[in-house]
């Protein structure tokens, strides 16, 4: 199975998607993530959840730009903002397009608060990852 995430930074939210699939699948899945508009690094509090909450190591996560992958097929490609699902609302070569609506936590405001919404989107998409993953689609 190949699954795309797609979001507009590709720094926070699909960068903790793609690292928490791969690891929930055991690297079964092959999973890359990808920005429409990529930021130039992840974002710092992205590989400090991934780390300090599932022992993820992310230190080789990049920003990659949705064109990369443009043409390659993908069993699934799932959007997790809604400008990356207005921005891509079809994936050609996809099997399947998903989108789910997750909060940017780069756009809180304050050290404490931005690092609970990061907490609390990495505890959404596992919740989401499990699911999915259960369900088979």
């Amino acid at each position: 199975m190949r699954v795309l995430f797609l979001c507009t930074g590709n720094s926070a939210r699909s960068q903790i998607a793609e690292a928490l699939l791969r690891h929930l699948s055991k690297g079964r899945i092959d999973v890359v993530s990808a920005g429409s508009a990529p930021a130039p690094e992840v974002h710092p509090l992205t590989k400090v959840t991934l780390k300090e909450k599932y022992g993820i190591d992310a230190s080789m996560l990049r920003p990659k730009a949705a064109s990369t992958f443009v043409g390659q097929p993908f069993d699934a490609v799932i959007t997790v903002c809604d400008a990356a699902a207005e921005a891509c609302p079809t994936w050609p070569g996809a099997k399947m397009i998903v989108h789910w609506s997750i909060q940017d936590p780069a756009a809180v405001q304050g050290a404490n608060a931005q690092r609970r919404a990061f907490d609390a989107v990495a505890t959404e998409l596992e919740t989401r990852l499990t699911r999915w993953l259960a369900s088979g689609d």
